[in-house]
């Protein structure tokens, strides 16, 4: 009993010190500096804008892309870009690329893209000239969410 009572002093004892919990807590400033207003805004688009179906004003034929099936039309593709810029490095290559609609990044490879989305799908070329390839690879994907287009 005589612990029953001392639990019971000990408990009423925390309650009235403030143990719930329910007090803030001051840990100090923020590790994290506060400059409301100094982030820099947002890139600009890049204007990525859906390519032709046919050729575009680079020269790059793209084809009829929106019916295209993607297991026929990307090794197409593929052939295609291969023999329209066979010969030219990366600088030439992104050169090439980018008059043609496509977006690049020059890291550790030549990474160009064009990414679209439509209706429901989501539209992808790609060419990637690895570091000392000869060839580019070069693709077409097409995602769509939900049923059938």
């Amino acid at each position: 009993m005589r612990v029953m009572v001392m639990a019971l002093v000990a408990l009423l004892g925390a309650c009235a010190m403030g143990g719930g919990g329910d007090e803030a807590v001051d840990v100090g400033p923020s590790p994290f500096p506060v400059e409301r207003g100094a982030a820099t805004p947002p890139p600009a688009p890049t204007g990525s804008n859906d390519p032709p179906e046919g050729a575009s004003p680079g020269g790059l034929d793209f084809g009829a892309w929106r019916q295209a099936d993607p297991a026929s039309y990307g090794p197409q593709f593929q052939t295609q870009v291969r023999q329209r810029f066979a010969g030219q490095n990366a600088v030439e290559l992104r050169a090439s690329l980018e008059a043609n609609g496509f977006a690049c990044e020059n890291e550790q490879r030549l990474d160009c893209r064009i990414e679209i989305m439509e209706r429901q799908c989501a539209f992808d070329w790609y060419v990637v000239l690895e570091r000392g390839a000869r060839e580019p690879v070069a693709g077409f994907d097409q995602m769509c969410l939900g049923a059938n287009r």
